[in-house]
C-alpha cells in the first residue's frame, strides 16, 4: 500500500479498500471506545441515534469541572444504555477520602463499573495522590468491585514523566502495572493517546509483549478533523513524532482545510492484526477532535454494516 500517496491525497476520503481490507477495519474497530467530556455531550441530543448500543464511553475530567457534571453525563449514558467508564486524574483528587466520595458518586447515581487511571494534565497534585498507582495502591476500586480498569499507555513516550526524552520512568510504571494487574479482579488495558503512524505503534506494541507486558492496548486514533484543529491538539497533547504526519501535509496550503481522516492508520494496524491474531492491540479508542457527531459518522461507514 502507498503510505505515502494515502496520507497526503486519500486522506481527504475514505481510502479505497478491497474486501479483504475493509473486513479487517470492520473486525479491528469492533468494540471500539470513544471519549466525550460533559460539555461536549451536552451537545448530542440522542447518543443512541449515532452510537453502537454497548459502546464503552469514556468521560474526560479537566481539571475545574464539577463532579457533579461528571456524575450526571455518566448517568444520562449509563441511563441509554452505554458503558460508562469516567477519568480518575489522580493529581485533581485531593486523597483517598476525596477518591473514594467520587466513586460513590458514580456508582451509587449512574452504576459505574469501570474506570480510566490517569495522573492527570496538571503539573502539582492537588493533595496526596500524584498518579495511578497512588490510586491503585489505595485498593479502593477492588473494594468497590470494579470490573475494568484502564491505565495509560505511551507509544510515543511522554516527557512530562521522561524530561530526558527517554522512556525509562514510563517502562518501570507498565512493569508496575503488569504486576498489578497479575492481583486485581478487574480486566486491565492501556489506553494510549492519539498518534497517527502505524510503524512505531506496532514497533512499540511488539516490545512490550517481548518485555513480558501483555495487558491488551486500546490505540487511540483521532476522529475526523480539519487539519488545522487536529495540530493545535496533537501539540496542546504533546503527540510525539507522529506529529510529523501532520506537519507534512500541512506544508501542502491547498490542503488546510481538508478534513484528515485516519483511514490509512487504521487500515494499516488492521491488517497487522489481521495477519497477526495474538497483536496486542485489541481495541480501538476514539478521540472525537472534530466532533462526536463526525467521528460516529466515520466509525459507521468503517465499521460492521451487517
Amino acid at each position: 500500500m502507498a503510505l505515502l500517496s494515502a496520507l497526503f491525497g486519500s486522506q481527504d476520503k475514505n481510502v479505497t479498500r478491497n474486501d479483504a481490507e475493509r473486513r479487517a477495519v470492520a473486525a479491528f474497530l469492533e468494540g471500539c471506545s470513544i471519549e466525550v467530556m460533559p460539555r461536549t455531550a451536552a451537545k448530542v441530543e440522542d447518543f443512541k441515534a449515532i452510537l453502537a448500543p454497548g459502546t464503552r464511553v469514556y468521560i474526560a475530567h479537566i481539571e475545574g469541572t464539577p463532579i457533579e457534571e461528571m456524575v450526571a453525563t455518566a448517568k444520562r449514558l449509563s441511563a441509554d444504555g452505554f458503558e460508562v467508564m469516567p477519568h480518575f486524574p489522580a493529581r485533581i483528587i485531593a486523597d483517598a477520602a476525596m477518591l473514594e466520595d467520587w466513586i460513590d458518586r458514580y456508582q451509587g447515581e449512574a452504576g459505574v463499573e469501570q474506570a480510566l487511571l490517569l495522573a492527570g494534565g496538571v503539573d502539582n497534585p492537588h493533595g496526596t495522590l500524584a498518579s495511578s498507582m497512588d490510586m491503585l495502591e489505595t485498593g479502593l476500586f477492588g473494594a468497590k468491585g470494579f470490573k475494568r480498569l484502564h491505565v495509560a499507555g505511551h507509544p510515543e513516550g511522554n516527557k512530562d514523566i521522561d524530561p530526558d526524552g527517554s522512556d525509562t520512568n514510563v517502562m518501570d510504571a507498565l512493569r508496575w502495572k503488569q504486576k498489578f494487574s497479575g492481583s486485581s479482579d478487574a480486566e486491565m488495558a492501556l489506553a494510549t493517546q492519539f498518534c497517527f503512524e502505524a510503524g512505531p505503534v506496532i514497533e512499540w506494541a511488539d516490545r512490550l509483549r517481548a518485555e513480558g507486558i501483555d495487558i491488551p492496548i486500546h490505540i487511540g486514533v483521532a476522529g475526523p478533523a480539519k487539519l488545522q484543529t487536529m495540530i493545535k491538539f496533537a501539540i496542546a497533547c504533546g503527540v510525539g513524532p507522529s506529529l510529523r504526519v501532520l506537519q507534512r501535509r500541512a506544508a501542502d496550503a491547498t490542503k488546510l482545510l481538508l478534513p484528515f481522516k485516519p483511514d490509512e492508520f487504521v487500515t494499516e494496524l488492521a491488517l497487522h492484526k489481521a495477519k497477526t491474531p495474538d497483536f496486542n492491540i485489541t481495541h480501538v479508542h476514539f478521540f472525537p477532535l472534530g466532533g462526536i457527531g463526525k467521528t460516529a459518522e466515520w466509525i459507521g461507514e468503517n465499521g460492521d454494516r451487517e
